[in-house]
């Protein structure tokens, strides 16, 4: 694989990008500037962030008219991209952000992110947990995970393909974490992942907040689907400000996985070279 390599259509000028989500997305936008400047992308602009924990997107849209930063931003036309992230089940927030965002700026683009799925299930519901302790993530094989993944998978996917089609062009795209991380999984079931022992290294809690790692790896394919252009070659990331608990080895694998992931999704508006 070459180093940084583009896609068709990589974009060379810095995206003005607002985030809405949940404590599995918003820490995107500070890593994504960090990726953004360390591959010498000019006039990048984290454009504002509306964050509530464990939301669905229509939490975001409901938010008071004077206090909703989000639609402000879009109906101002002062974003080209809008990242979004809901809890395993798309909701009708995600049309009504797309809605508002193509009246006011019909280039612009939304991408949704799949997520790796909280305790490993689908659908999850946070008021009937069934994890208590980070360790149980150990416990799930690459079938368990493949079965519960495929479901959210085809539900995330024909709701992003309906909307494209009712905007009558592909506005919404997907950022495949998920496959990126199931990927990694199966490098750590399998020894191959370095410095990652056990699947539980990936995750904080008994929910599935990542790790260092894994935000890195998601902030990798939130850069490459909105660049549209490999993280492959980047130097080690300055984000968080204490720096990352890894090496090289793993952080070059983190952006493999990404791309491979990214490039590889029908639905992520990417194509390898």
């Amino acid at each position: 694989m070459m180093i940084g390599h583009r896609s068709h259509g990589s974009l060379d000028g810095g995206q003005r990008v607002f985030t809405c989500g949940h404590s599995f997305h918003t820490w995107v936008p500070e890593m994504l500037s960090d990726l953004a400047k360390a591959a010498g992308i000019s006039g990048h602009h984290a454009a504002g962030t509306s964050s509530i924990g464990g939301s669905r997107m229509i939490q975001h849209w409901d938010v008071a008219e004077e206090e909703n930063e989000a639609k402000k931003a879009l109906r101002a036309g002062t974003v080209d991209v809008l990242t979004l992230a809901c809890m395993t089940r798309p909701d009708e927030g995600i049309r009504n952000f797309a809605m508002l965002a193509v009246e006011h700026n019909p280039d612009i683009r939304i991408t949704l992110q799949e997520l790796w799925l909280p305790e490993d299930r689908f659908p999850f519901d946070s008021a009937n947990r069934v994890r208590t302790s980070v360790d149980e993530f150990n416990s799930s094989t690459m079938a368990d995970l493949d079965k519960s993944h495929q479901a959210y998978f085809k539900v995330m996917e024909d709701y992003v393909n309906a909307l494209n089609a009712e905007i009558g062009k592909q506005t919404v795209f997907i950022v495949p974490d998920a496959q990126a991380t199931l990927a990694l999984r199966e490098r750590i079931i399998a020894g191959t992942a370095p410095e990652l022992e056990k699947q539980s290294d990936l995750f904080t809690d008994a929910w599935g907040h990542p790790s260092p790692p894994l935000r890195q790896l998601s902030a990798y394919c939130h850069f490459a689907v909105i660049y549209r252009r490999s993280p492959v070659g980047l130097p080690m990331p300055s984000v968080p400000a204490d720096s990352p608990s890894w090496g090289v080895t793993l952080d070059r694998l983190l952006q493999e996985l990404a791309w491979d992931a990214v490039s590889s999704h029908p639905l992520s508006g990417v194509e390898a070279p």
